[in-house]
């Protein structure tokens, strides 16, 4: 049996919905965060789906499988893997991994569309601190993240750490279990 994994994955030059159409011929299971902007084009302001988080695609697979594909198929060539720092001071990179479970609750909160969600930067949620909740009703019912402040609001937020979160707008209370 395979060890598919989720890994983080930089993609140079805002080529990333080009790995996706690649990665989506294949068969490999994969995912970016997207979200509705008004963009101006020729035709005028338009609102338009694009990646709410430029440069970074999820991709299911193999270590094994994406170091091939990105050696042997030119089209993925843009294709980086994300690395934490050792801790260990040894200077051996990790290369960035999510788990599942860690994913479902991303992507889940990450595929709703309207101003229910919020894209953080990285300072936004960086060091703070917070509960444990599960939602347990509603369109989030399952998803587990950690209540934050963020702009003077609290918020359920769902993070990858080293990578992105998401935050949920609106979440009430009795919604909520603390674990």
């Amino acid at each position: 049996m395979y060890n598919l994994q989720w890994f983080p994955m930089r993609v140079t030059y805002h080529r990333e919905l080009k790995i996706k159409a690649c990665l989506d011929s294949l068969g490999i299971e994969n995912f970016i965060p997207m979200h509705y902007e008004i963009v101006d084009s020729k035709e005028g302001r338009k609102r338009m789906l694009v990646p709410a988080i430029h440069n970074l695609i999820f991709v299911r697979s193999t270590q094994e499988q994406l170091t091939s594909l990105k050696t042997t198929r030119k089209e993925f060539e843009p294709m980086r893997y994300m690395v934490r720092t050792a801790r260990d001071g040894n200077g051996t990179n990790e290369i960035l991994r999510v788990a599942d479970r860690e994913m479902e609750n991303f992507m889940r909160v990450a595929s709703v569309l309207d101003d229910r969600v919020l894209y953080l930067d990285y300072k936004d949620y960086i060091g703070k601190e917070g509960k444990r909740v599960r939602i347990n009703e509603g369109t989030f019912a399952g998803v587990e993240g950690v209540i934050k402040r963020i702009k003077k609001n609290k918020h359920v937020v769902v993070q990858i750490e080293g990578v992105s979160a998401v935050a949920i707008a609106f979440v009430p209370s009795s919604y909520l279990s603390i674990l």
